[in-house]
């Protein structure tokens, strides 16, 4: 039986399995004791649902509606809920929080003064909401996916961005060591269903007004917050990629 992995067993359990394939480390994560998930928002974490589904191990998913996604993500969503049979748990931010930022600030304060804000109350505080009640989560991170922030993403790991004073929750990448290339050779070799918005030229995909398509040999992370620095982009929900 498997037991919740302790800060101390987390490094080893990187270790060995640095080097395993996704459906190994998927298979580990979801023999974990206790509460976990996975997160679901692109086509990393649709190959993700699809590997745990030829597993034969139950398995949850939930993703973030920040209210500012594009029609074709909310559609994308729906497609994978009945594709396979799954129920998604959609966290949602709190209204209050939301009305304030937009009545102090209107709706596209991010391109003044930053993303953080906006997405620290649309997505990071549902995300920390839903993390408080697990004690693992499965994300698709990948160490190509941005050059400075993600480039040494172990396949699991104490993640100390949500982790509380009495409660170690352990994130899992299986996916760490695939290219995009990997992730989208796996999706046309099993026909599983992507985001329309990827067949116009977004690779990363988030908010509507926060991402746009990328350019011919343009790093897949510079159409989200383009107007901010290339190799530091993320919103919040794998903060402790980021180096102090």
């Amino acid at each position: 039986m498997t037991i919740i992995p302790t800060i101390d067993l987390v490094d080893a359990l990187a270790s060995e399995y640095t080097d395993k394939s996704p459906s190994e480390i998927l298979e580990l994560a979801l023999s974990q004791e206790g509460e976990i998930a996975i997160s679901f928002s692109g086509a990393e974490d649709v190959v993700l649902i699809d590997i745990a589904s030829h597993l034969g191990k139950p398995f949850r998913v939930f993703s973030l509606d920040t209210g500012r996604l594009h029609a074709e993500t909310y559609q994308f969503i729906e497609t994978v809920r009945k594709h396979y049979n799954i129920e998604i748990e959609i966290c949602f931010p709190e209204p209050e929080a939301i009305e304030s930022l937009v009545k102090q600030k209107g709706f596209f304060s991010f391109f003044d003064d930053g993303h953080q804000e906006c997405c620290g109350i649309r997505k990071v505080k549902p995300l920390r909401k839903k993390l408080a009640t697990l004690d693992g989560w499965i994300t698709g991170q990948r160490k190509d996916q941005s050059p400075g922030t993600r480039n040494e993403i172990p396949v699991i790991q104490a993640d100390a961005g949500f982790s509380g004073p009495d409660k170690q929750l352990i994130k899992y990448n299986p996916l760490a060591n695939w290219s995009s290339a990997d992730v989208w050779n796996y999706i046309r070799m099993m026909e599983i269903p992507y985001n329309p918005l990827h067949e116009r030229g977004f690779i990363s995909i988030g908010c509507e007004p926060c991402t746009r398509p990328v350019l011919p040999n343009q790093h897949e992370r510079e159409g989200r917050w383009w107007w901010e620095e290339a190799t530091h982009k993320e919103c919040g929900l794998h903060s402790g990629n980021l180096k102090k």
